[in-house]
């Protein structure tokens, strides 16, 4: 589900004061089910839109036909921008959208919506395994980005700690959250689903006021790309099985050349040989290394390690085929 996609649906409520599923569809180019989908997930996220029952009905926003947006709630507000501030990182027309849409909001609760807008950033390209659920802490954190207050954490990363920070943004990376904030030590980037508990404070917290989420995430991201990608390796495999490659190395997967038999060379990377060809090794025959000879060798090593340990045993095989 798309953010700009339902703040583009918003607007065209306001424009239209009611529409129907299926005009909704038309016009932003979706299917009618998913058209559907969004309109529920505005109304579950808190903004006034609810169903018209009876013909000629359709989806309307509560206030009239042409509403300004000015009968939403503190939350209702939050809930909007939370929706659409993911997407305005990387589209103008919804940071655009965003402009008008708080313009129209009451002076008395803009400045939560605009921290709203920009508490989380998603970024699609995973750094490994998802986890199977969404951390319960999410929302607490979310919420102490809004309200701008300290946030004591207990931390278990390479070793337990705890620490104060001024919680700076969230990011929802391939369904892995973190969280960026500030600490004592600067700007420091918490695995949510590491954290053990967070209680927030009554304290202040501190955020540059030139802040932005997703340029600081970029920051981010640059610095563990550096540090995860020193080696590359190029690998040739059957083109159906490049999803699952990308899957498994993530940004660190690129496709370089289409070759015949319908055989693609990827480039992948990561700190060390022996990191690469632990990945590879599961694939056998599926998949051909072409270098470096770092890598080809670890996986030679590897595969005589599994011979040795799991290759029969030639005296034990030869007892049990003899005869009785």
């Amino acid at each position: 589900m798309r953010a700009d996609r339902l703040v583009a649906t918003l607007l065209l409520m306001q424009a239209r004061g009611r529409v129907t599923a299926a005009e909704l569809a038309a016009e932003l180019e979706i299917s009618v089910a998913t058209a559907r989908r969004d309109l529920e997930a505005l109304s579950a996220a808190g903004v006034p839109v609810y169903p018209q029952p009876g013909r000629g009905g359709g989806w309307q926003l509560v206030g009239g036909a042409r509403t300004d947006l000015s009968g939403l709630s503190a939350r209702e507000a939050q809930a909007l921008f939370l929706l659409g501030g993911p997407a305005a990182a990387g589209s103008p027309e919804v940071k655009s959208a965003l402009r008008k849409l708080m313009g129209a909001l009451p002076g008395t609760f803009r400045a939560d919506a605009e921290a709203a807008a920009d508490a989380v950033v998603v970024d699609q390209a995973g750094w490994g395994e998802r986890p199977k659920e969404r951390p319960p802490m999410v929302e607490l954190l979310r919420d102490a980005v809004i309200a701008r207050r300290r946030v004591h954490l207990v931390y278990a990363g390479r070793e337990r700690s705890e620490r104060l920070v001024d919680p700076w943004g969230l990011v929802d990376k391939d369904d892995v959250w973190y969280l960026v904030a500030g600490t004592a030590k600067g700007r420091r980037t918490f695995r949510v689903d590491r954290i053990v508990t967070a209680t927030p404070t009554e304290e202040a917290a501190d955020r540059p006021s030139d802040l932005e989420l997703a340029s600081v995430w970029r920051e981010v991201v640059e610095e563990v790309e550096r540090r995860r990608s020193l080696l590359t390796a190029d690998v040739v495999l059957a083109r159906r099985h490049l999803p699952v490659m990308q899957g498994r190395f993530g940004r660190h997967c690129t496709l370089v050349a289409e070759l015949p038999e319908d055989r693609v060379r990827v480039r992948v990377a990561a700190p060390a040989p022996v990191m690469i060809a632990q990945e590879l090794a599961g694939w056998g025959a599926d998949v051909q290394v072409e270098g470096p000879e770092s890598v080809r060798a670890e996986l030679a090593r590897i595969g005589a390690v599994l011979v040795a340990r799991y290759a029969p045993d030639p005296v034990n095989a030869n007892r049990s085929r003899t005869p009785g």
